[in-house]
């Protein structure tokens, strides 16, 4: 919708003006176009830009009427694996997934506890990053066959996450990193069964078969009698909130006046990937990234209001690169008849 349509910008109805809890969407949004500019200078994807270009151009909500709020019902996800647009989504289902679940896992195993282990490697080169990645998933097969941990965890969530180095000279650095929950026997924290964080460290060192000693952090996710049971529960989504970030952050591959050359070459080291692994009574208990579907996005919580009767009635929103926001389109409207 172009500013001929208005007589000023006062006039214009922005989604985030109109819902304030919407904002996100702006922000995403503004920065997969300036993610799809940096695409748009290697011919290798060129698609990838337009594809990222077309996600999310328009929104299309749903009126809940008892809580007076807009409930998203329709969009075009482009589902390139970096857009920060789906990047948003796909982590905002994850979180859902795990919250769901997470109550089941607690009645099935009322004993057992929650760890949350980082597991890192030195940093190398972006055009290493793939090399690593195997080496470290190689490590990470060794590390849960061994007996020390099958003694005491029963189940894994695991995901990878990588980052950019801040460090002046290692801009074409890479951080690859696991974020791992573990679900824990009680017995993890008496005696012998007890693995502190230089016995995990030395565990990942001998599992990755290093000649240097990595940076590992475990940290426990204990409930704290002086604590309400809402007070435990934030801190198990916190551990969470952790776990399901985004695989690699918009702002690392924004961060410098590079062409996108950090961007293309993650892009082709990343590619076809797995990002996220589970096991023991964890398997299977999340989709993977590729397996989210279009739909899943859309209705990242399915609360009620989202599952609520549908009445068919839409409220459109286009996506204007003028303006970096969204902004009320009548013509994307439905009224059911």
């Amino acid at each position: 919708m172009s500013q001929s349509c208005h007589e000023s910008v006062s006039e214009i109805n922005f989604l985030s003006e109109l819902s304030p809890s919407e904002i996100s969407w702006d922000q995403h949004r503004a920065t997969a176009e300036d993610l799809a500019v940096l695409y748009n200078r290697d011919l290798d994807f060129i698609k990838y830009a337009d594809r990222i270009n077309g996600c999310s151009g328009y929104l299309k909500f749903g009126v809940d009427a008892d809580q007076g709020k807009l409930v998203l019902k329709e969009v075009w996800f482009c589902r390139v694996r970096h857009c920060p647009v789906c990047q948003w989504r796909r982590s905002l289902k994850m979180r859902a997934m795990m919250y769901q679940n997470i109550e089941n896992i607690i009645q099935q195993y009322p004993s057992h506890r929650w760890v949350f282990l980082t597991l890192t490697v030195k940093n190398p080169h972006v055009t290493d990053l793939r090399s690593t990645l195997n080496e470290m998933n190689k490590g990470w097969k060794r590390l849960i066959q061994s007996k020390r941990f099958d003694n005491v965890v029963d189940g894994f969530i695991r995901t990878t996450e990588v980052t950019r180095p801040k460090k002046q000279g290692h801009e074409m650095d890479v951080h690859p990193h696991f974020h791992a929950m573990l679900l824990v026997k009680s017995t993890y924290f008496h005696g012998s069964y007890y693995i502190d964080q230089s016995a995990w460290t030395e565990m990942w060192m001998k599992a990755m078969r290093l000649d240097y000693i990595p940076q590992v952090d475990i940290r426990a996710v204990k409930p704290n009698k002086k604590r309400t049971e809402e007070q435990n529960k934030a801190k198990l989504h916190d551990a969470i909130l952790e776990t399901f970030k985004y695989s690699v952050k918009p702002s690392d591959m924004l961060a410098y006046d590079d062409q996108g050359a950090w961007l293309h070459e993650i892009t082709r080291q990343t590619h076809k990937m797995r990002f996220i692994a589970t096991g023991g009574v964890l398997k299977g208990i999340l989709k993977g990234d590729e397996e989210i579907t279009n739909n899943e996005m859309i209705h990242v919580n399915d609360d009620e209001s989202e599952q609520s009767a549908d009445t068919g009635e839409r409220v459109g929103f286009s996506y204007v690169p003028q303006y970096r926001r969204y902004i009320y389109n009548p013509k994307f409207n439905v009224h059911p008849e």
